[in-house]
């Protein structure tokens, strides 16, 4: 079996309840084993500001190195006004500064979405991408995932409760992963 595959994940909802969150936890309990999926937590980042580069708070330290010791990152997001949540973009930002240090930079990486509502942050998802490319991180583009309904789907303890939506899951965290260590061994 080959090593286990440590992927950080990168959840954009700060709610305790959060959709999102269960989302990830049920794609943790549905990995293969060969697969580590570990939650960066985002809540205590300090807002990103470069004047505070030259001694960057211990927070912003220890996001940085848990994401530089990744494998590959997994950013999990719902939808604010057809784009990513303030803290995921702080935590983009900070991940990806000073210039020229940014912990973003070859990492593969997938996105999945999640919403109450039809549409699975649709908007969010590919609002995401577009940051994602300017970061260098080859980003799996299929399958594509939008989970749309998420609250009818993964109850509070993050177990997935639609046979469909399990298998459509199960499929995406496989193919995540053997994805990424196919893009990790084309960077070198």
């Amino acid at each position: 079996m080959p090593d286990q595959l440590d992927v950080v994940a990168i959840v954009g909802s700060l709610r305790r309840g959060s959709f999102t969150r269960r989302l990830v936890v049920a794609l943790s309990g549905i990995a293969p084993a060969s697969m580590r999926i570990e939650i960066a937590e985002i809540r205590g980042l300090p807002l990103y500001d470069q004047d505070a580069d030259d001694a960057p708070p211990a927070p912003w330290v220890e996001f940085r190195a848990r994401v530089r010791r990744a494998d590959a990152v997994l950013f999990a997001t719902p939808e604010y006004n057809r784009s990513v949540p303030g803290a995921l973009k702080n935590a983009v930002d900070v991940g990806s500064r000073p210039y020229g240090k940014s912990v973003w930079s070859g990492k593969p990486a997938a996105i999945i979405s999640a919403s109450p509502g039809a549409i699975g942050a649709f908007g969010a998802n590919h609002h995401l991408r577009q940051s994602l490319v300017f970061l260098d991180m080859p980003t799996m583009q299929q399958p594509e995932a939008y989970v749309g309904r998420v609250d009818k789907l993964v109850d509070e303890s993050g177990r997935v409760t639609d046979a469909a939506t399990r298998d459509f899951l199960a499929g995406f965290v496989t193919a995540f992963e053997r994805w990424a260590r196919s893009a990790r061994s084309a960077v070198g």
